[in-house]
Parts: C-alpha cells; sequence; structure tokens
C-alpha cells in the first residue's frame, strides 16, 4: 500500500449508532449478545452438520459456507463497533478502514452467490427430483461452493485495489458504525470515477445478477408446486425452501434497502445496516434449525450421542 497517498488524512472517526453514554452502554451489551449468539449458533450449526451424515448432501454442504460466511460477517463490523461504544476516541486508520471494506467485500459478495447457488439447488430437487443426483454432483456442487468465494475474493480485490490510490484529504468523519465503500468515496478528494464503475459493477453482479439467478429459480419452483394435485404434496415441496426463501428474503430485503439510502448516517440507514450486518447472520441458523425438521432432527440425535458419551 502506498503510504504517501494518506499523508493528509490517516485514520478516520466513526460516529456510531449514538453519542449518550448510557445508550452506548445499552447497546454495547445488546450487540455484545448478539455477536455471542450468531457466534455460537453458525458454529452450531457447523459442528451438527459435519457430525451427522444424514446432512452429508448438497443442500448442507452450501449451508454450511454460509454459516461460515456469516461468522465472517459479523466479525468483520461487531469486533469494531464494541470497541468504539466502550472507547473515547472512536478512529480506525485508513488501513485499517480499507481491511475492514474489503472483508465486508469478500463476506458480503460469497454471501450472495451462495444463496443464489442454494436457490438453483432447490430448483433441481424440486423440479428435476428424479435427476437430482446427477445434476447436482460432487463436482458440480464444490465447484459452485468454491466458485463464490472465488468471486467474493475477486470483487473485493478489485474495488480495494482502487480505493488504495484515492486520496483522503476532506473530513475524517464517518456518519457510520463501519467503513463502507461509498463512505470513503465521499471523503475521496482524488478522482473516483474508476471506483464508481468498479461499485456499480459489483452491484450489478452481486445485487442484481444473484437476485434474478434466485428469482427465476424461484419462479420455476412456485410453477412446480403450484402443478402437483395435492396438498400434501404441495406442502411438502414447499417446505424444503421455505427457511431459505426467508433467509433469502432477509438477506436482499434489507441489503436492497440499505443500498438504495442515501450515504447521510440518517438513523433508518443504520437500522437497515445493523439488519444487513449483525442481525440477518444471527436470524439465519436459527431459521435453519427451526424451520428445517431435518436440522432439527440431526440435532436432537447429535446431543443424545453427546449425552450417552458423557454417562459412558
Amino acid at each position: 500500500m502506498d503510504l504517501g497517498n494518506y499523508s493528509t488524512i490517516t485514520e478516520f472517526i466513526l460516529l456510531g449508532l449514538s453519542a449518550n453514554p448510557h445508550i452506548q452502554a445499552a447497546l454495547f451489551v445488546l450487540f455484545l449478545g448478539i455477536y455471542l449468539l450468531t457466534i455460537m449458533g453458525n458454529l452450531m450449526l457447523l459442528l451438527v452438520i459435519r457430525a451427522d451424515f444424514h446432512l452429508h448432501t448438497p443442500m448442507y454442504f452450501f449451508l454450511s459456507h454460509l454459516s461460515f460466511v456469516d461468522i465472517c460477517f459479523s466479525s468483520v463490523t461487531v469486533p469494531k463497533m464494541l470497541e468504539n461504544l466502550l472507547s473515547q476516541k472512536k478512529t480506525i486508520s485508513v488501513e485499517g478502514c480499507l481491511t475492514q471494506v474489503f472483508f465486508v467485500f469478500v463476506a458480503a459478495g460469497t454471501e450472495a452467490c451462495l444463496l443464489s447457488v442454494m436457490a438453483y439447488d432447490r430448483y433441481a430437487a424440486i423440479c428435476h427430483p428424479l435427476l437430482y443426483g446427477q445434476i447436482m454432483s460432487k463436482q458440480l456442487y464444490m465447484q459452485l461452493a468454491w466458485g463464490s468465494w472465488g468471486l467474493g475474493f475477486l470483487d473485493a480485490f478489485i474495488n480495494i485495489f482502487l480505493a488504495m490510490k484515492m486520496v483522503f484529504c476532506k473530513t475524517q468523519i464517518i456518519p457510520h458504525f463501519s467503513c463502507e465503500m461509498p463512505s470513503l468515496l465521499s471523503l475521496s478528494c482524488s478522482d473516483i470515477s474508476r471506483n464508481l464503475i468498479a461499485l456499480l459493477c459489483s452491484t450489478l453482479l452481486h445485487g442484481l445478477g444473484t437476485f434474478l439467478l434466485v428469482f427465476l429459480s424461484y419462479a420455476r419452483i412456485i410453477t412446480t408446486i403450484l402443478s402437483i394435485s395435492s396438498t400434501t404434496g404441495r406442502s411438502k415441496a414447499f417446505s424444503t425452501c421455505s427457511s431459505h426463501l426467508t433467509a433469502v428474503t432477509l438477506y436482499y430485503g434489507s441489503g436492497l434497502l440499505r443500498n438504495l439510502m442515501p450515504n447521510s448516517g440518517s438513523p433508518l440507514e443504520l437500522i437497515f445496516s445493523v439488519q444487513y450486518t449483525v442481525v440477518t447472520p444471527m436470524l439465519n441458523p436459527l431459521i435453519y434449525s427451526l424451520k428445517n425438521k431435518e436440522v432439527k432432527a440431526a440435532l436432537t440425535r447429535t446431543l443424545e450421542k453427546y449425552l450417552q458419551h458423557i454417562r459412558c
């Protein structure tokens, strides 16, 4: 990184969610609880999927990657936010800010790709049940999962490489609890046309592109479910994708609303950012464990084995 670009401003001030010390203390307790639940919930899901052979399928392979991404997503922003809630000096270095933005790009991009891949998996399972094993082969689902990570990292590298060339000399203040690319672009006093093009391409690829894949997959899924004659059959088919549909709605809904809003640090913008980066990673393991019979059954079997092991 060329440190000469940052001779004017070397650190930023994150305003956070509130300047009131009493509210900050309450927020610290709240977000510490959310963070711990996020880590424990997603780790539990990872361990259950790994321990129970009934869950060694493409769908749960993708879900294990999603759980790991959620741990990363939350860990990128929440620890620094917790530190600032207890600190008088709410600063972050330019390098630290760019690092945070890099991993936000990785986590957000990878999660969007994984959700679209999981939608395709549900499409193959519901619309082509007899050919599912051939369509979703081990080679294919491995490529889809690691390809999602590859696209996330590639997107992050391109955007951060261009961001490293920016000169920051306007203001140090970021009206947010974390660093995001739109916030940095508004603080730059150098040409940001390439950065804007890269950010637009990222939005089109990981935002609209993956959402279109999800939409097309579910359009076919809904058509197939409605063509099933029996009510029991329709209910069973829908239950196999209800958890994923809930997760998709939360992720894309909050993400879309956040990115459509101007970067002003308004309370509503901060609420959608919290939902997008902090709350959704906590809710995903709850959604997949409470709404999914297979995960609940696997969790019960794992707990029974653990209790038997302790008794012995």
